[in-house]
């Protein structure tokens, strides 16, 4: 009976083994969370951390175009408050999130009702709004995409931040 029991027990490992891989290959990229609290209120990105391995990915982006904003799955923003950002608000809810390039140094974050989706399937029909980011560049290099909110100046207030190679881009925002 004990010899049923580790043989069973081996073939669970060996099946959760294999499930745990057929995820990890299907998600090539680790993925992050970065969340900030304002006034009771959240504004949550879920995305996609791909390493840049000596490209300036944004760089090569065409304008017109829009991006994952991230590897795999489509980065996802949740909020459970209306959130300004500059005149531009966005209703309570989740959102895929995209990066638009309009021309040499300006950028667009696009909120796209889909979410869930594998990060190439953008429908633009489903396009909610565009926020214009503002554009910088670092001292240093970013290896790996990384997407920041943080607090901002007033109790309501935060900044979304993107960085990758030498490329910042920002925007203020308030939640109501």
């Amino acid at each position: 009976m004990s010899a049923l029991i580790r043989t069973t027990t081996s073939l669970v490992v060996v099946l959760f083994t294999l499930g745990a891989t057929g995820v990890s290959l299907a998600q090539r990229n680790p993925r992050a969370t970065s969340q900030v609290d304002l006034g009771g209120k959240y504004v949550m990105i879920e995305y996609g951390r791909p390493s840049a391995k000596g490209r300036d990915v944004l760089a090569l982006s065409e304008p017109g175009k829009v991006w994952r904003m991230g590897a795999d799955k489509s980065t996802t923003y949740t909020s459970d408050a209306r959130v300004s950002f500059g005149k531009v608000v966005i209703p309570a809810g989740s959102y895929s999130l995209w990066l638009k390039r309009v021309a040499d140094r300006s950028f667009e974050l696009v909120f796209n009702k889909q979410t869930g989706q594998w990060g190439t399937q953008y429908a633009s029909i489903d396009d909610v709004a565009s926020v214009p980011l503002d554009f910088s560049e670092g001292s240093e290099s970013i290896e790996v995409f990384t997407l920041g909110l943080t607090r901002g100046a007033k109790s309501n207030a935060g900044v979304l931040a993107l960085q990758w190679g030498k490329t910042i881009l920002k925007s203020a925002f308030t939640v109501k």
